[in-house]
């Protein structure tokens, strides 16, 4: 028994590509969609608080609610000397007096100055105290050029 195949033989089954086609193209738009919102988002990253170096050297004087701690060397082998806005502290006082300083003070900022031969240690023991004392901000100060 032998059939008769006009066609040459059966016909393969073939996909239909439209509707992938539909799809594909659905999802490019709503890529490119997100791409543009995405880039007019004004997102922020963490706040920082820079130094700016004024140009100009005729800077007001600074107020007497600044307070610097200073870190001065003294000698080889010996612990630093402190100074809170130029009157000496010693390192046991230190503590103390910065509590009474901030006890009725609303910004709680005091910013920390030390020589350049002092080691980094002895500051950041002033850091350290500072915060313990109730100092909200410490900041660090470098010689003026």
């Amino acid at each position: 028994m032998a059939f008769s195949q006009a066609g040459g033989g059966p016909s393969n089954p073939q996909i239909n590509v439209t509707p992938l086609i539909d799809v594909l193209l659905v999802l490019i738009i709503v890529f490119m969609v997100f791409m543009v919102v995405v880039s007019m988002s004004k997102h922020k990253g963490l706040e920082a608080q820079i130094p700016q170096r004024a140009d100009d050297k005729s800077q007001p004087v600074p107020i007497d609610r600044t307070i610097v701690i200073q870190v001065v060397w003294s000698a080889q082998g010996q612990e630093p000397a402190l100074r809170i806005n130029q009157e000496e502290v010693k390192w046991d006082d230190l503590q103390n007096r910065l509590h009474d300083i901030f006890k009725i003070s609303a910004e709680r900022i005091a910013f920390v100055r030390g020589d350049d031969d002092v080691d980094f240690e002895y500051v950041a023991d002033v850091i350290d105290i500072a915060r313990e004392a109730g100092v909200d901000r410490v900041g660090l100060l470098t010689k003026a050029q």
